[in-house]
């Protein structure tokens, strides 16, 4: 029966549809075989058994339930090649189909796993996930990169837990993918550019959790070696905690998740300031025993015998001292008082040498041709005088008086 060409009245409903394809599927796919990958597998808290079975072109979501996963959970494994046996099932309010597994036969491991071995194996070699190599983690941070995509929850995770954790840091984000094809050149480009920051101290490459395939970037071979080559320390914070990949060999560090990334990068506040306050504690408890030792040494000296003759001698010395500054200050003040005494004794002595002394007292002075008048003998009547006075002289001529 050709669907497409009923008449317009008898057109299907949606749910229509869907039932009849359920019911082609469900009646012709029973009890069959499928070989494939397995990735993205999940164990619900049910019991449950989730997967994707796969191959390079096509992909089928599967499902064992609880009674049946008990006996093959151990098969179930990312990477690995294996035959389901089972029947197909249509969920109808989705239009979605799925296996239910009711065997599962290992073949071996799938091709991607076998790829992670042999290049896990190879770097190992070469020494690429040596300790030796491992550079060492900043204590404190002040700039973080970020090889990450922007959209993505991990992402915004590791800005949530650096805001709350270490606020100090500047988070720079170089956006690439993290899967698909583009994702492995991107995130090489992004290590070569943030390895060249000089200001940049720790980088974090992350995504959140997926299948092998989805993970498969972080990988690849020259993924690994960017990792290895960058000048700065790598934190790699890919997937979820029991996820593994080659980036997180080759790291500075392996995180489980992006959130644990971003604390190892990074210490939190509030010890850093518990441990600044306990510092500043035990330092002032530090200064204060340095002090009472101080002052208990000064204590005993000022008691101890040495000191004790010290002082004395010193007492003995400042005594002397004194005693000398008054013997000094005495002999000066004598010899300042003598000095005043003599002083006054010439002063009087130069004043009774004073030719000038008489006048001062009222006498004269004669004076006949230029000459001092002493002796009345010496005195020529006919001759001019001068008689000299305190206040200057004057002439008397004999022949005019």
């Amino acid at each position: 029966m050709d669907l497409f060409e009923t008449p317009q009245q008898n057109i299907p409903k949606v749910s229509e549809l869907t039932q009849r394809i359920k019911v082609l599927l469900e009646q012709h796919f029973t009890n069959i075989s499928v070989l494939g990958e397995l990735s993205n597998v999940k164990k619900s808290s049910n019991g449950h058994i989730y997967c994707t079975l796969k191959d390079s072109e096509a992909q089928l979501p599967c499902v064992m339930w609880r009674t049946q996963a008990e006996r093959y959970a151990s098969l179930f494994e990312d990477g690995k090649e294996v035959i389901l046996r089972g029947s197909i099932q249509v969920y109808k309010p989705q239009g979605k189909y799925q296996l239910i597994i009711d065997e599962v036969e290992a073949v071996g491991v799938g091709k991607l796993q076998m790829e992670f071995e042999r290049l896990k194996k190879k770097l190992a070699a070469e020494g690429l996930f040596d300790a030796s190599h491992k550079k060492s983690l900043p204590r404190f941070p002040t700039k973080i990169g970020v090889v990450s995509s922007r959209t993505t929850a991990a992402f915004q995770d590791i800005i949530s837990t650096l805001s709350t954790r270490w606020p100090l840091a500047e988070i720079s984000l170089y956006h690439a993918s993290v899967q698909g094809e583009r994702a492995t050149g991107e995130i090489c480009e992004a290590l070569e550019f943030l390895g060249k920051s000089n200001d940049i101290q720790v980088i974090i490459i992350s995504r959140g959790g997926g299948s092998l395939e989805d993970l498969w970037p972080f990988n690849e071979e020259s993924v690994a070696r960017a990792i290895y080559s960058c000048p700065i320390p790598v934190i790699s914070g890919v997937g979820h905690e029991i996820d593994f990949s080659i980036s997180d060999f080759v790291a500075d560090q392996r995180a489980a998740t992006p959130t644990q990334a971003a604390v190892l990068a990074t210490p939190n506040r509030d010890d850093v300031l518990a441990g600044l306050d306990e510092y500043a504690e035990r330092l002032h408890r530090r200064l204060e025993q340095r002090w009472n030792q101080a002052k208990q040494r000064v204590d005993y000296l000022a008691k101890s015998y040495a000191l004790q003759k010290v002082q004395e001698r010193l007492h003995i010395s400042t005594m002397k001292v004194r005693n000398n500054r008054q013997s000094i200050e005495h002999y000066l003040s004598q010899r300042v008082q003598q000095n005043k005494t003599n002083f006054t004794n010439l002063k009087h002595r130069l004043e009774r040498l004073n030719p000038n002394e008489a006048l001062e007292k009222g006498y004269t002075r004669v004076w006949q041709d230029g000459q001092w008048i002493r002796h009345l003998e010496v005195l020529k009547p006919e001759s001019v005088v001068d008689i000299e006075f305190k206040q200057g002289r004057k002439r008397f001529n004999p022949e005019t008086s």
